[in-house]
């Protein structure tokens, strides 16, 4: 069963859509509001997503730009805006297919089943080696890597980083998994703290560089050999953070 996350702050419309998916062979999930969307996007990555974009929390079309900074999963708008600018602003913020309310859930369907058929395009890296861990974007795992090379560069092997034993992995919250993927995506660039505030909390978070201060810290302390010496995420003073492989 293909995994689906739906994202709408009707509870009658996400009870709706997740009966009528489910007798389509589709797994769903659902969110009410974007910051769960966000959070259940990051826990466990849906194949697909139906997003609404009147939600409470944030417009749909910053929870897409959101979602599109660290993830490639198609995108379906399910919205009751009508008219083509709502149509050309979700697909130029990044949906794969724009679907207006009221509809047929089996057109819903067929069109789930036609953006899970497309073939994947080119995407980033979805494995990237940070000091002594393997980041696995796609499947959201941080593992110790194995064999001679392991330690190379950080001095510390299989033992570096506070947050894993050389057998386990590495836990990062939903938020940690966002900022990350970001920076992970955009190897040896600087990327300004105002758009990894956008991208990761939203708009409306500009301001909040204190979140970037605190969970840059504690991304360190789980995967830098020294976190008072950080070799792979790096300040950039006065410009932003940059993730040196």
């Amino acid at each position: 069963m293909r995994h689906i996350l739906v994202v709408d702050d009707d509870p009658p419309m996400l009870r709706a859509l997740g009966t009528g998916l489910r007798a389509h062979d589709f797994d769903v999930t659902g969110a009410a509001d974007a910051g769960t969307a966000l959070d259940l996007a990051a826990r466990r990555p849906p194949e697909a997503v139906l997003l609404d974009l009147g939600l409470p929390d944030l417009d749909g079309l910053d929870v897409l730009r959101t979602l599109r900074a660290w993830s490639s999963v198609p995108v379906l708008v399910v919205s009751g805006r009508t008219g083509v600018s709502a149509h050309v602003a979700a697909l130029d913020a990044g949906a794969d297919d724009y679907i207006t309310k009221p509809f047929a859930v089996d057109e819903l369907a067929a069109r789930l089943r036609a953006v899970l058929r497309r073939p994947a395009q080119l995407r980033p890296r979805e494995q990237v080696e940070l000091g002594a861990y393997t980041v696995d974007l796609a499947r959201c795992t941080v593992l110790p890597r194995t064999g001679p090379a392991a330690g190379d560069g950080d001095g510390a092997g299989a033992g570096a980083g506070a947050g894993a034993t050389p057998s386990e992995g590495v836990h990062l919250t939903p938020t940690e998994w966002r900022l990350l993927t970001v920076l992970l995506r955009n190897p040896e660039r600087v990327v300004t703290g105002r758009d990894l505030l956008t991208e990761v909390w939203g708009p409306e978070y500009v301001k909040h560089t204190n979140y970037l201060r605190i969970y840059l810290a504690g991304l360190r302390r789980k995967l830098e050999p020294d976190p008072s010496a950080p070799r792979h995420l790096i300040t950039e003073p006065g410009l932003g953070y940059r993730f040196q492989p």
